[in-house]
Parts: structure tokens; sequence; C-alpha cells
């Protein structure tokens, strides 16, 4: 069982950063795919990026690529996803996920999500 609870969502203005985290609890971190998703009003859930368990391998949407960074730290249990020059279409429930491989880009490929986290990106 691995439960996640993501924070440091809020309100920016395009152009500018904010850091996502999420804790997971359980003992099988180290060895999980973890992966961040993305709600917009009206939208379906879209995979956003994925790190490997090791976190050597990353995956990105072409969407944020170039501009978002997820990192993990296992010691911790946490990952990351750093977001730079946001633009008001990254607008959106940002949800954290639990899987086996950081390849997977479909939500049916995660086992466990967190309750997720609010992103606002003002123009």
């Amino acid at each position: 069982q691995v439960q996640l609870v993501e924070s440091g969502g809020g309100l920016v203005q395009a152009g500018g950063s904010l850091r996502l985290s999420c804790a997971a609890s359980g003992r099988t971190f180290s060895r999980r795919a973890m992966g961040w998703f993305r709600q917009a009003p009206g939208k379906e859930r879209q995979f956003v990026a994925a790190i490997s368990g090791s976190g050597i391998g990353t995956y990105y949407d072409d969407s944020v690529k170039g501009r978002f960074i997820i990192a993990r730290t296992n010691a911790w249990n946490k990952v990351y996803l750093q977001m730079n020059n946001l633009k008001p279409e990254d607008t959106a429930v940002y949800y954290c996920a639990a899987g086996t491989l950081p390849t997977k880009t479909s939500t049916q490929d995660y086992d466990y999500w967190g309750q997720g986290t609010h992103v606002t990106v003002s123009s």
C-alpha cells in the first residue's frame, strides 16, 4: 500500500515558477516509478512527467519538456516537480501517482494516486 500527499500548488503569474512535492508512505517507494499528471477543468487527466525508481530515467510530455523537471529523493520518500516558465495553459489540478514503469503515460498504468494540488497560472 502506498499513500501519496501532494503540496506546493498555488497561484502564480505567467512566467513564474512553482515546485510541487509529493510525500509517499510505504516501503516500496524506491522500487516504484513515480509520475505527475494534471487535469484541467472539463478535460481528461493527462501525463506530465515520470521518473524511474532509481531516479536515472525521466520522461516528459512534449508540452512541458524544457520547462518542468521531475526529481526524487528516495531517502525521504519524496518526488518533486519543478515547474518553470509557467503558462496559463498549465493551470490544472496536479496529481502524484505511483506505478511500475516510468515509460507508461496512461493513468491506467499507475496504481496509487494522491488527492491533487491546484495550480493556477494567471496571464
